[in-house]
């Protein structure tokens, strides 16, 4: 009964997640947003307190029922390891931990996050991870579906589905979400949770609580006829049959053991609990004890250090006018990127921001896209050749689960300065063809732009813009309307801090 519990929440948690990332028009995030925030690493981010200890204390009381229930990652390869078990029953065995392994990447994880080297961090994040396979490998053909229900939809007199501009993320995106997703596929398939207990850094943090949980599996040797079936249906390999014992860090109490056993040898059970008979301490059980001993100095000494690294994160805290030949636009050189409204800094969105690109499925202007620099890597920055960003849409910021982009109002999101606009003589049509323009004073939403003429002494002299830095705020409509091609002649530069107008 509690494993069909525990499957029924893991598939309503994973399918609502996962439509996070699909869900294009952003209707369904102000009710589903609370799912990506939940997420451990996001919540530690974000300093949200009260969530960690939340989720510390639900895998100290129950074990490690994040991962088999939160965790969308986790419930993609038990999903996986379900299909595999169709083919081949019964098929895991135990397989002792590899534990330097599990804190060498742990280490690495948390340096990562103080050094603030995204590139590290993003990649072995879980919830990222998952979120950069569902929005560059999935969501295309989820759009294309919806493309050919429009399609059909419109022949019919039915505008039910609108078409949607599929865009494709950069090669090296791509290619990155799809190892991972096959890397994934292979050790699930083969393995089960070899991810989450061997390299997944929620999971080894995780892991050291679980050892400690008040519930857990435990055995009942009076019952149990040593048939094995707990161990070849555990897809943690963490039950060693041979010495009816069972390794809770590594278990993620998917309760499959309890469920398999047909003796009832297996409960799920208070840890005070313990079916064993009485004997005399073995050199066997001394040997055990130290090295209970030793993994408890392990998890106080790894506690301490991420547990610094929260401290550490705490206080850092296509129009064309008409008139130019039609073709894509190419995208300026900035000296300084742009990060969205709310985001603050670069600084703060390159140290919070694990590159879940959530918001990058939600904008509906295509002006955020991962970025391809090691510096931010796969970490969202706007580009204005398909879109601007409109000074009344402010999705990013309510979809963001770790303070990277904080939550701003419509109104505020006027003020912000992300960036200020730039001419650039050389390329401007009023100049280049002797033609009149204007497009970009036009289309400003903050009036920053004003047409002058090119000759002071001539007022009948063709117009050119002059741009107001201090009304800017950088939402690049003048960048993506300006018909000027390849570059446009009016372009948005970044600023490292974000200020208010």
């Amino acid at each position: 009964m509690l494993r069909k519990i525990r499957v029924t929440l893991a598939i309503i948690c994973f399918i609502l997640t996962a439509f996070l990332f699909l869900d294009f028009t952003g209707t369904f995030h102000a009710w589903l947003g609370w799912l990506a925030k939940i997420q451990f690493v996001p919540a530690l981010l974000a300093l949200n307190v009260g969530l960690v200890l939340s989720l510390i204390l639900l895998t100290f009381f129950f074990g490690r029922v994040y991962c088999s229930v939160i965790c969308p990652l986790g419930v993609f390869q038990d999903t996986i390891s379900w299909v595999a078990a169709k083919r081949k029953k019964n098929r895991f065995s135990y397989s002792p931990a590899i534990p330097w392994l599990r804190y060498v990447v742990l280490v690495l994880f948390i340096l990562s996050l103080i050094l603030g080297i995204s590139s590290v961090f993003t990649l072995l994040e879980p919830y990222s991870a998952f979120g950069r396979m569902m929005s560059t490998l999935v969501a295309p053909l989820y759009q294309l579906g919806n493309n050919a229900l429009a399609y059909f939809a419109e022949r019919m007199d039915s505008y039910a589905f609108y078409s949607y501009d599929i865009l494709l993320k950069s090669t090296i995106i791509i290619s990155i979400s799809g190892i991972t997703l096959i890397a994934l596929v292979v050790l699930a398939w083969r393995n089960g949770r070899t991810y989450c207990n061997t390299i997944c850094p929620v999971g080894t943090v995780l892991g050291f609580i679980s050892y400690f949980s008040l519930f857990r599996p435990v055995f009942n040797l009076e019952k149990c006829n040593g048939c094995g079936s707990c161990a070849r249906n555990c897809k943690a390999s963490c039950i060693n049959q041979k010495t009816h014992t069972i390794d809770y860090s590594r278990c993620v109490t998917c309760l499959n053991c309890i469920e398999k056993c047909n003796k009832s040898a297996i409960t799920y059970a208070p840890r005070k609990i313990n079916f064993k008979k009485k004997t005399e301490i073995s050199q066997d059980t001394v040997l055990s004890m130290r090295k209970d001993d030793s993994s408890r100095r392990s998890f106080l000494s790894i506690s301490t250090l991420f547990a610094l690294t929260s401290v550490l994160k705490a206080q850092e805290k296509k129009v064309d006018g008409g008139l130019a030949v039609i073709e894509d636009k190419i995208m300026p050189n900035r000296d300084t990127a742009i990060v969205p409204p709310g985001a603050l800094s670069l600084r703060n969105m390159a140290q919070h921001c694990t590159a879940c690109q959530l918001c990058i499925s939600v904008c509906p202007n295509k002006v955020l896209q991962p970025s391809d620099s090691l510096t931010k890597f796969m970490q969202p920055e706007m580009t204005f050749e398909r879109g601007y960003c409109r000074p009344e849409c402010i999705k990013c910021s309510e979809v963001c689960p770790t303070s990277a982009i904080n939550l701003i109002s419509k109104a505020d999101k006027s003020a912000i300065q992300v960036g200020h606009a730039v001419w650039i003589k050389k390329n401007c049509v009023v100049l280049t063809d002797g033609v009149s323009c204007g497009n970009c004073a036009r289309h400003c939403p903050t009036s920053a732009i004003q047409m002058v003429p090119s000759d002071s002494e001539k007022a009948d002299s063709a117009k050119i813009p002059v741009v107001n830095v201090e009304r800017c705020i950088g939402c690049g409509a003048c960048e993506n309307l300006c018909p000027a091609r390849p570059f446009s002649a009016i372009y948005v530069e970044g600023h490292q801090m974000h200020r208010i107008i």
